[in-house]
């Protein structure tokens, strides 16, 4: 049982806030915590504070000019046309108060996250508040305003010269941190997601293969809307090992989006809390093969964060601190003290009841395309098959 893992948290995380009936809530991080700390997982000595991101280390990925928007966004001085420029104000990423400094933080969360690892203070580190894959260097989208993902792996290149494997699991494409590293030999990102012909942003083809010399070090899984468990953990396991075999990473870092769920309002996908189980298994089994245990996980999507998403995230932090995922009843304790605020029942066990498990009348045809899907992304990578 590893005991070197830390929990990156705060308070100011709920500061990340667009408005009241926005998508984005950052309660689902506390209900995380609330469950982890019910559960006997979560001790005060496992917790560390983010610190706020500088901005020199904001510009290792995003450009001057965009911070400097963002914090006259922050004190509304930013006009409705200059905000649109840089993707601000826009019904997915609205202005809101201070919000140069919320984002700082859950970008420092992710910074310290990958300090604690690569200093050797932890083996594995969490940041619930990190995982907003979609900003660019001068543009906000898709709720993300900087983006975490790809400062943190500008920061472990110019501070660790690490070779960094991102793995992205979020439903929508991981597209702000493919492109930040799309020439880079040194970074591979590899997202599954749903396919961009129905869900934001559109992009991940399997063809998207990187570039210069970084062509061969970007991998998509685009499956098709509807996925269940058995398609969707097949593929991803296959390719996941393939992928880490033939790069050799020595750190992986991971974005935990939570909206492949079926429950999820935002997307189409159909899984169940079983790939969320697995997923956290498979990359804590491959960091301890390939990079001497080098794990750090963030957050992401996740939109039904009462049911869905504090089961799922907390079986990253179960996993990372026990090696086993949580199984059985939830905490009454948990339940009781938020059931009369839940919008929906709560579901009482750490696995789906039937209600999870749709049944879906293109099963069948959905599994081969993602099947032929995963043999197409091998042969454009020219990787072996030896697991499919």
């Amino acid at each position: 049982m590893s005991k070197k893992v830390k929990f990156v948290f705060s308070d100011d995380f709920s500061t990340y806030r667009f408005n009241d009936d926005h998508p984005f809530n950052q309660q689902r991080v506390l209900l995380t915590k609330d469950l982890l700390e019910t559960s006997n997982l979560l001790d005060e000595e496992d917790i560390i504070p983010p610190r706020k991101a500088t901005e020199e280390e904001l510009a290792l990925f995003h450009e001057t000019q965009y911070i400097e928007a963002v914090k006259k966004a922050s004190k509304g001085n930013l006009t409705k046309e200059e905000g649109l420029v840089f993707g601000l104000g826009t019904e997915d990423t609205p202005m809101f108060p201070n919000m140069h400094e919320a984002s700082s933080y859950l970008v420092g969360g992710t910074l310290t996250a990958v300090d604690a690892v690569l200093s050797g203070q932890a083996d594995h580190a969490l940041n619930l508040g990190g995982g907003l894959h979609h900003g660019f260097e001068r543009q906000a989208a898709g709720f993300c305003i900087y983006n975490d993902g790809a400062v943190a792996i500008k920061y472990i290149r110019n501070k660790y010269d690490l070779k960094v494997l991102y793995v992205d699991t979020d439903a929508h494409h991981g597209d702000g941190v493919q492109w930040a590293f799309y020439d880079d030999p040194n970074v591979c990102t590899f997202s599954i997601h749903e396919t961009g012909r129905y869900l934001f942003p559109g992009t991940g083809d399997v063809r998207e293969r990187g570039i210069k010399e970084g062509h061969g070090y970007s991998f998509n899984l685009p499956i098709d809307a509807y996925t269940q468990d058995e398609s969707f953990l097949h593929v991803y396991e296959t390719a996941f090992k393939e992928i880490v075999e033939y790069f050799k990473p020595d750190v992986i870092l991971t974005q935990n989006g939570a909206d492949a769920h079926t429950f999820d309002p935002l997307t189409h996908l159909c899984g169940s809390m079983s790939i969320f189980e697995r997923i956290p298994l498979l990359a804590h089994e491959l960091a301890h093969q390939y990079c001497d245990g080098k794990w750090i996980a963030t957050g992401g999507g996740g939109y039904d964060i009462w049911r869905v998403v504090p089961r799922a995230w907390a079986q990253i932090w179960s996993v990372m601190k026990t090696e086993r995922i949580l199984e059985g009843d939830l905490p009454s304790s948990w339940l009781n003290k938020w059931q009369h605020v839940s919008p929906v029942p709560l579901p009482s066990t750490w696995h789906d009841g039937e209600e999870a498990f749709p049944q879906i009348p293109r099963k069948s045809e959905i599994e081969e395309k993602n099947y032929k899907l995963l043999l197409a992304m091998l042969k454009y990578a020219k990787i072996s098959n030896s697991n499919s």
